[in-house]
């Protein structure tokens, strides 16, 4: 009886021994599983693009600026979590966040995440930045194609005539004349160049050959209309048209 009480207790001692050799790991969360949250640094004219009815704009500043038209709420970069009832509900909203200079946003950034909001986008260099990016856009200037019709006056048919448009480029960037046509096949545009580099003026030659058809489609009083396009996000189109009265003599 006692042999065979040995043998169940050695038979017992050898599973338990086996059975916490092989004990599974304590579950842990992956490095891999886990989400590293950051927020987004904007430029001043990505930030600017970013500004729309859905998005919360939030000055951190401390003291008080006078804030970026729009701006929802003032809250310094050090009470974010106190003031955290000021804050949207929706932890998916895009905030916008910006200070004076860009330090104190990217303390209030940093909160937001801790705070669970997972579409923070920062202001680089602050509202110093953001105040300089709308001074450029002042001093811009504008691309201008002149004048907007030219009249050629009587022309006689079998003649072509020529008009001048001056191109110049006021802003502040390069300029490149990407596609340059006209409504009619007897009107041809011919720009001096195609690049233009800030403060540059060229002239556009445009020739009108109404006999072109060698029928009486171009005779009358007449409009014809050149169009020409840019890389410029802010003049990309324009239309110029040239009149005639044409005769037959």
């Amino acid at each position: 009886m006692k042999q065979q009480i040995l043998i169940t207790f050695g038979v017992v001692a050898f599973i338990a021994i086996v059975l916490w050799q092989y004990k599974p790991a304590p579950i842990t969360t992956s490095e891999s599983l886990v989400v590293d949250s950051t927020y987004q640094n904007l430029s001043a004219l990505e930030f600017d693009q970013q500004i729309t009815d859905d998005v919360f704009l939030l000055d951190v500043h401390i003291p008080e600026q006078t804030h970026i038209i729009g701006t929802d709420a003032f809250i310094s970069f050090d009470k974010i979590e106190e003031n955290a009832d000021r804050l949207p509900e929706d932890k998916n909203v895009k905030i916008l966040v910006y200070c004076r200079s860009g330090n104190m946003s990217e303390i209030a950034s940093e909160t937001l995440l801790s705070l669970g909001y997972t579409n923070v986008n920062n202001l680089i260099g602050g509202k110093n930045a953001y105040d300089q990016y709308l001074l450029e856009i002042q001093k811009q200037g504008e691309l201008t194609i002149t004048p907007d019709n030219q009249d050629l006056g009587t022309v006689i048919y079998g003649d072509v005539p020529e008009a001048k448009f001056t191109i110049e480029n006021g802003t502040n960037r390069v300029v490149n004349l990407t596609r340059v046509s006209t409504s009619c096949g007897c009107t041809k545009a011919f720009p001096a160049k195609e690049e233009l580099n800030p403060g540059e003026s060229i002239t556009m030659k445009v020739t009108f050959d109404p006999a072109v058809h060698g029928d009486a489609t171009d005779v009358g009083v007449l409009t014809r209309t050149i169009y020409v396009e840019t890389d410029h996000p802010d003049f990309e189109k324009f239309e110029n048209t040239i009149t005639a009265n044409v005769i037959r003599q």
